[in-house]
């Protein structure tokens, strides 16, 4: 290799290099925001399901009327360099069972699911600030109840934990009934029993399913970071070799230099 294509060869590297550690940086901030905001929301659904104890405590309300088929909202990568991050939320999902609608979100996981011959009922991109997640999960929860009708909604999505993207499923709607709770007596309500309830629970759908959003957003940005920091180590080790051949390459000039001025002057002797 001559001297100019190594010289170009280690700038190129080093440029790669800043890029990769710039989308380091911006994946950690993103993951680091989010992080802050599922505290947020998780205090907003625990409100939700006090008020839910509370205010319907001594009231008989009957369970939501579920009359339309089922959704599996999965929450896959948005953009590229996650590793098998998109792969292992699908191999989680699994066979879907008859009459579910698959509703998926994330440009990439989606062309991955594609090329599987998973077809989804909706997909949608990932935003990419996390402050935009609670309207998307309005956008979601609008394309879920489209018809007008209610029906069972679950979420598959990824937890980043101890350095890695672990799966978890969780049924959202209808709220599961909680248990161990003590007995409240009857609150005063200014709105039917049954209002009230359908009010509550679809404020909570909206919650959980902001913190799942949150929560698979900071998984793709970990898994981001996770993969650029493996794609840092192995520039570093490259150049560290190019760098390595172009000082033993100036070295081998110098003493090549050298030798010539000796035999030079050897001969003018």
């Amino acid at each position: 290799m001559s001297d100019s294509d190594l010289s170009a060869r280690i700038d190129g590297i080093r440029q790669l290099g800043s890029v990769v550690r710039a989308m380091t940086g911006i994946a950690g901030a993103r993951a680091r925001t989010a992080r802050t905001q599922i505290a947020a929301v998780d205090g907003y659904a625990a409100t939700l399901e006090a008020a839910l104890e509370q205010g319907l405590a001594g009231v008989e309300s009957e369970a939501p009327g579920l009359t339309a088929r089922p959704v599996l909202v999965v929450f896959c990568a948005e953009q590229g360099f996650v590793g098998g991050f998109s792969e292992r939320v699908l191999d989680a999902v699994g066979a879907i069972p008859k009459g579910t609608d698959l509703f998926l979100i994330g440009s990439r996981g989606a062309a991955i699911a594609a090329s599987r011959g998973m077809m989804p009922a909706w997909s949608a991109a990932m935003p990419s600030r996390s402050a935009s997640l609670p309207k998307f999960a309005d956008n979601v929860l609008e394309a879920v109840f489209a018809d007008g009708n209610l029906r069972p909604v679950a979420v598959l999505h990824a937890i980043w934990t101890r350095g890695l993207a672990v799966v978890e499923r969780s049924d959202l709607f209808p709220l599961p009934p909680a248990e161990g709770t003590r007995a409240q007596s009857a609150p005063l309500i200014n709105l039917a029993a049954a209002d009230l309830a359908a009010a509550l629970r679809l404020d909570h759908l909206h919650a959980v399913l902001t913190r799942a959003a949150l929560h698979a957003f900071v998984a793709e940005n970990e898994a981001r970071m996770a993969s650029m920091s493996t794609a840092s180590r192995q520039i570093e080790d490259e150049l560290g070799v190019l760098e390595a051949l172009a000082r033993r390459q100036r070295q081998e000039a110098i003493t090549a230099e050298i030798i010539e001025i000796a035999a030079g002057a050897m001969a003018g002797r």
